[in-house]
């Protein structure tokens, strides 16, 4: 039987997979994208209380503990990363749709399978697990402030308060309620322990599930209006080739290690698209739909570079040293 260790470093072959059969599944049949946007919701929150449950909030004070690479996260995800966002939409057009779906999905670094992408990388994962709960807690409360410098008046007008906070609480609140009760109750309980390892299966199979259903469900809308997500490709291949660069700059500014400055690299080219979604599907009609789109196209440009950024990271970009290779055996 495959075990969870097996199952999470092939995730990245199971996501191409579903991605190719939900395209498919989409063109063939669009009329079932109707069906498919009802089961959204209940698949997302799923998929956020597995992802919550496997982030260690209970060990906030030992993610504080290299505060080297805390600091170098933070520079790199909420500076570097915006200035750069900044520049790269100024090749964009004025659309709201596309205008906020890029900002969305890039000013949000990604919160869980970059751990697995790190890990692929021989990078060091757990300074990337043990820093979840601030990567999360940060992003949430600077991304309306970003997107009000970035658009102005233009957030406001387009983002209605009430179906964000709905979305919000439903989609992101409750599941991280629930999955902090989870890992108290594994702190005190031997049963609750066992949960908490069960509840580690979701993420892969409901992350298959929920790109899945996005995908198919939104797919003819890519290809009937390929030129409108055509645009936002070249944006996001750039800032897949980018921030790496960016990235081990503030690693040397920073002196971290070998480890630390290859979780910092794939920090900051990992994004938060699927967290984000609930947010894009908040949206008025036909709002919610285009920007998705253009939220789903970066999670398959990702996808991609990553497959790159695996390989090009450790054998180019951030070589091994002596030291962090012993450290790693040990």
């Amino acid at each position: 039987m495959i075990s969870r260790e097996q199952f999470e470093k092939n995730q990245v072959w199971l996501y191409a997979f579903v991605l190719i059969i939900a395209a498919g599944t989409g063109l063939l049949w669009p009329e079932s994208s109707k069906s498919l946007d009802s089961m959204i919701s209940f698949i997302l929150a799923i998929l956020m209380y597995g992802m919550f449950a496997q982030i260690p909030f209970f060990r906030l004070k030992e993610a504080l503990t290299n505060r080297k690479f805390i600091y170098a996260l933070l520079v790199t995800n909420y500076i570097a990363v915006p200035i750069l966002i900044w520049g790269l939409t100024r090749f964009l057009p004025t659309d709201p749709a596309i205008l906020l779906g890029v900002l969305l999905v890039l000013l949000t670094p990604c919160i869980d399978y970059v751990i697995v992408f790190t890990h692929l990388g021989r990078g060091n994962e757990k300074l990337v697990l043990v820093s979840t709960p601030i990567l999360f807690v940060t992003q949430m409360l600077l991304l309306p402030i970003y997107l009000w410098l970035f658009m102005g008046k233009t957030s406001a007008e387009i983002v209605s308060v009430g179906p964000f906070l709905e979305a919000f609480l439903g989609l992101i609140v409750v599941p991280l309620v629930l999955a902090l009760l989870t890992q108290w109750w594994s702190r005190r309980q031997p049963y609750g322990e066992r949960f908490l390892d069960a509840t580690a299966w979701l993420p892969v199979p409901f992350m298959a599930l929920t790109l899945f259903i996005v995908v198919a469900s939104q797919i003819a809308k890519l290809y009937t209006s390929f030129h409108f997500i055509s645009q936002v490709i070249p944006v996001y291949v750039a800032y897949m080739a980018i921030t790496p660069i960016i990235a081990r700059i503030v690693s040397r500014i920073f002196r971290l290690d070998t480890g630390a400055g290859r979780a910092l690299i794939f920090s900051a080219g990992t994004r938060n698209s699927l967290v984000v979604l609930p947010f894009a599907l908040a949206l008025p009609e036909p709002l919610n739909g285009l920007v998705s789109a253009v939220i789903v196209t970066q999670t398959i440009v990702e996808l991609i570079g990553e497959l790159l950024y695996i390989r090009l990271v450790p054998n180019v970009l951030l070589r091994e040293t002596n030291g962090y290779a012993e450290n790693k055996n040990k």
